[in-house]
């Protein structure tokens, strides 16, 4: 049995819905640019009287956001959540699908370590990840291309564009590494969902109260949109954390599933 082709085809339609659907929400919300930066001081009469504090928790700011770097980065918050929901789903579902489907022993009864069943599903996750990261930068690339009069600097576009899959990966393992320490899972959802808005509202705790502590906690600040267009490129620190973490949760996720007790089917 190969494990990869099989998880591979089995998220194939999800996937397909998930890279539509994304590269849609970039093509739909670009498209109204043009429309905003028509009159700009009457778009920023209307954003200034948004409060401060909702403004920060939106990544709105009125210096940048009437450029297509800008304009894109708020867009970029929103679409990170929906990428992340999908990794999460991805990675919880890794495990229990097969614990709540009771198909778990009969795939541990077949010449295969439980090692090679984890790493090839998590391979299959991967691959899946990242053709709905590519559609959504390919489709957002070319859109802001379009859509913009002025000239922009393509590699903050794509950096933060392609910090979509970056931020994917750590609920991918996130959810991994749940679906392997929570026994019977029985619905996805409800672990992905609480676990990828708690983490936003951090996020956007932090951007209110300003604080920086909150940068080392929440995926969704590792890659700030602010120092990817200063500077062209990640914080250094910020992808040194993410390694780490992704390091150390796959490494115990292998160590827990290799030890975990799986219920025959009744």
């Amino acid at each position: 049995m190969n494990v990869f082709w099989h998880d591979l085809r089995s998220n194939r339609r999800s996937t397909v819905l998930w890279s539509l659907s994304l590269a849609a929400l970039a093509v739909l919300f670009l498209s109204m640019f043009p429309s905003f930066t028509k009159d700009v001081e009457a778009s920023q009469k209307i954003l200034s009287n948004l409060p401060v504090a909702l403004r920060d928790a939106l990544g709105i700011s009125l210096s940048n956001f009437f450029t297509v770097i800008g304009f894109f980065s708020y867009l970029f918050t929103f679409v990170s959540v929906a990428g992340s929901i999908q990794a999460m789903n991805l990675g919880v579902g890794i495990v229990s699908k097969e614990e709540s489907g009771k198909t778990a022993d009969f795939l541990l009864t077949k010449p295969i370590s439980r090692s090679s069943v984890i790493s090839q599903k998590l391979l299959a996750a991967v691959c899946a990840l990242l053709a709905t990261s590519v559609s959504f930068v390919i489709a957002a690339y070319l859109t802001a291309l379009t859509v913009s009069k002025d000239s922009f600097d393509s590699t903050p576009f794509l950096l933060i564009a392609g910090s979509l899959f970056l931020i994917q990966l750590v609920f991918l393992v996130l959810g991994l590494l749940f679906s392997v320490i929570f026994p019977r899972i029985k619905s996805v959802i409800s672990v992905s969902l609480p676990t990828v808005f708690a983490f936003f509202v951090i996020s956007s705790i932090g951007s209110v109260i300003g604080s920086d502590l909150v940068r080392y906690v929440t995926p969704f600040k590792f890659f700030e949109p602010s120092y990817i267009v200063q500077h062209s490129n990640y914080e250094a620190k910020f992808v040194l954390i993410e390694i780490g973490f992704l390091f150390v949760a796959t490494w115990l996720t292998y160590a827990l599933f290799n030890h975990k007790d799986i219920r025959a089917a009744a």
